[in-house]
């Protein structure tokens, strides 16, 4: 508990925590995807076309048109020359009543608070109109090609912060975390967990970052780092060094995460079905 409690306010800022009605600015705006709202296009309907045909042509299902677009017909040809708008993946805009938070819309569409937050941009507030992704089967089916990784560090550690919904250490409200956190000494090596292409190297806020895409559409992410001699492009193999672990204490932490890719993004998963390790302590 005296590691969780001396580090959990650099924990906060670095890595994508939410708290049942709040989701801190926290979360990496860096590697948040634009929001769905902002990724709409406009579609003028061309001679011929259906709701099926345009569709078809965005990869969407036709619900997901209609959805956005509540006066267009689901039969027949189309209105030539009429606008529509066109979303960046399935799903559909719905109004946040009041006192609605990320947990309680996640909970009534049936997906995950994290999942939403990071769709729509990561917003400082919860906005007035959020994107709902259509469905999860592409999520599952991403996070059903398992694959087994190395463990991150040379040894294994105590597993300081866990991942999904956890009892927050000083006040009393459930806090969502995205990846985990593995106690180590500063200056500690963390190595790459499979072999893959470094996709992201930056600080987010105030810490080093290194993100990596590996195969199968799986991702790993690597936060409070002290340095890299990587960059962006740059290939690793598995067990490569990327860098060392910051801080200027006796006691310190790797923040770690895997993400499967998706239609919706960058999907966090729980880092226990992929490191063996971890079932040791749970």
């Amino acid at each position: 508990m005296r590691i969780i409690q001396k580090f959990y306010k650099h924990l906060l800022l670095l890595v994508g925590i939410i708290p049942l009605g709040y989701y801190p600015m926290a979360a990496q705006a860096s590697l948040c995807p634009e929001a769905a709202l902002a990724q709409v296009v406009d579609h003028r309907i061309g001679a011929g076309e259906t709701l099926s045909t345009v569709a078809a042509q965005y990869g969407l299902l036709p619900a997901t048109l209609t959805a956005m677009n509540p006066n267009l017909s689901s039969q027949g040809v189309l209105p030539v020359g009429q606008v529509i708008e066109i979303p960046p993946f399935n799903g559909r805009v719905v109004q946040v009543g009041a006192g609605q938070t990320w947990q309680s819309l996640a909970e009534s569409h049936g997906t995950r608070a994290d999942l939403l937050f990071e769709v729509n941009g990561c917003p400082k507030d919860l906005p007035n109109r959020v994107f709902i992704p259509g469905s999860n089967r592409t999520i599952i089916a991403t996070a059903a090609a398992s694959t087994d990784l190395v463990y991150p560090l040379p040894n294994f550690t105590r597993l300081v912060l866990n991942y999904g919904w956890q009892p927050h250490p000083q006040r009393d409200e459930l806090v969502f975390n995205s990846g985990i956190a593995l106690a180590a000494t500063p200056g500690t090596v963390v190595m790459a967990a499979a072999e893959g292409i470094v996709a992201f190297v930056g600080e987010t806020n105030g810490a080093l970052m290194v993100v990596v895409n590996h195969r199968n559409g799986l991702q790993t992410r690597y936060g409070n780092l002290l340095q890299t001699d990587f960059a962006v492009g740059d290939a690793v193999s598995e067990g490569t060094n990327l860098g060392t672990v910051a801080g200027s204490a006796s006691e310190s932490f790797l923040y770690f995460e895997v993400r499967t890719n998706s239609a919706e993004g960058w999907v966090a998963r729980d880092p226990g079905q992929y490191l063996a390790e971890l079932d040791v302590q749970r």
